[in-house]
């Protein structure tokens, strides 16, 4: 048997000691990873259990190679309060399969128009968000950012102009206009970026900007960031190797921000090399597969995404040279954890890089089975995963 262990000066003195129930073959190559984290899952408990629960979603992540996760706060109750957010403690701390990190809610009901009780919400939330909504109103996010800079908290940003969506649902492109959609323009993300990072430089808040899609979102991050502001970003593995090309009439293929257009696609992937964007994570956004068999216009935005992130991504970005797989890890387990200041015990991963597979939704952890990679023939099996 041989074991590879990831080394790396990203991660000095990692060496994990596997178990003997992890099960490995004699005469197989394995590869040990540091586990990763993703900032941005929804777990849909409480209120949506019947989409995901916080176990059914720890697990998925823990298969995916997961050791750290951050729970987005459109639940119900929306974590706006510290008694809202403590329903949702009591859960993880009951079922959790891995360290589960919950944001707390921006505005009450992450509705926009008053800020929720931010100071008692701070020492039990990883971030604030209203994530699924951008916040519209400029001064309210401004005084919200004023806040959390005097809580040392991180603002993490779902980037949306309500008034630029005009009922749009896949991306304003090419497949848009050759099948009748309507489409979601780039403006909707980035004019909101353009404005945040305007008050984070004012601020002078931690600011995150959640699932980025667009060309221009990259410019302006990377212009942000050569001037100074305190952002960071993060992309999805569907943007990264899709685009409005590879959709199909399928509720598979619809998210929110939508799959672009593919100079959009080249341009993350320039953002990542060039350290514009800082991590990886998948937007995890499990519904029922009635929710998700209505086509693209009418099927709910979201799709899963946990179990298939390494494998995808070390298939079409590490396999084929795009990315260094230092470069990989790195996105997807140590940049994540050192913005969000989650521990760096990051726990391990096992994983057969030689093991060819098709994916198969069927046999997901998730309660969720939509993904736009269905069918995809990819490399590395998970194996074990250690916290």
């Amino acid at each position: 048997m041989a074991i590879n262990v990831f080394s790396s000066a990203l991660l000095p003195g990692f060496a994990p000691i596997l178990p003997a129930s992890a099960g490995l073959s004699a005469d197989r190559e394995y590869t040990v990873f540091p586990g990763f984290c993703d900032v941005h899952v929804h777990f849909r408990e409480p209120g949506f259990s019947y989409k995901e629960t916080i176990k059914t979603g720890s697990e998925a992540a823990k298969a995916g190679g997961y050791t750290a996760v951050c729970t987005m706060p459109n639940l119900d109750p929306v974590p706006d309060s510290a008694e809202h957010l403590e329903r949702q403690l009591a859960i993880i701390r009951r079922d959790a399969a891995i360290p589960t990190y919950p944001y707390a809610a921006i505005s009450v009901g992450e509705r926009g128009e008053k800020l929720a009780d931010l100071e008692a919400l701070a020492p039990l939330a990883v971030a604030f968000s209203d994530d699924g909504r951008g916040v519209q109103d400029a001064g309210l996010m401004r005084e919200a950012m004023q806040r959390a800079k005097a809580l040392d908290k991180l603002i993490a940003a779902h980037c949306e102009v309500n008034s630029l969506l005009r009922g749009g649902y896949i991306h304003d492109g090419a497949y848009a206009r050759a099948h009748g959609h309507r489409g979601i323009c780039s403006e909707s993300e980035w004019e909101q970026i353009e404005r945040d990072l305007r008050l984070a430089a004012d601020t002078g808040v931690k600011y995150h900007v959640c699932h980025i899609s667009t060309k221009e979102s990259v410019s302006l991050i990377r212009d942000a960031k050569k001037s100074g502001v305190d952002v960071t970003c993060e992309t999805g593995p569907h943007y990264l190797v899709m685009d409005e090309n590879d959709l199909e009439e399928d509720g598979r293929f619809k998210m929110n921000p939508p799959l672009r257009a593919r100079e959009d696609r080249e341009a993350l992937l320039e953002g990542l090399l060039d350290g514009t964007i800082d991590m990886i994570a998948t937007d995890h956004a499990p519904h029922s597969a009635e929710e998700k068999s209505r086509g693209l216009e009418k099927s709910a935005f979201g799709v899963v995404g946990l179990e298939t992130a390494f494998p995808v991504l070390y298939t079409k970005l590490v396999r084929t040279g795009v990315l260094s797989l230092e470069k990989l890890i790195d996105l997807m387990a140590i940049a994540p954890r050192k913005r969000f200041s989650l521990p760096t015990e990051t726990g391990y991963c096992v994983w057969d890089l030689h093991e060819r597979y098709t994916v198969d939704p069927a046999s997901f952890r998730s309660k969720g089975r939509a993904t736009p990679f269905k069918g995809w023939t990819v490399y590395g099996r998970h194996l074990e995963t250690c916290i």
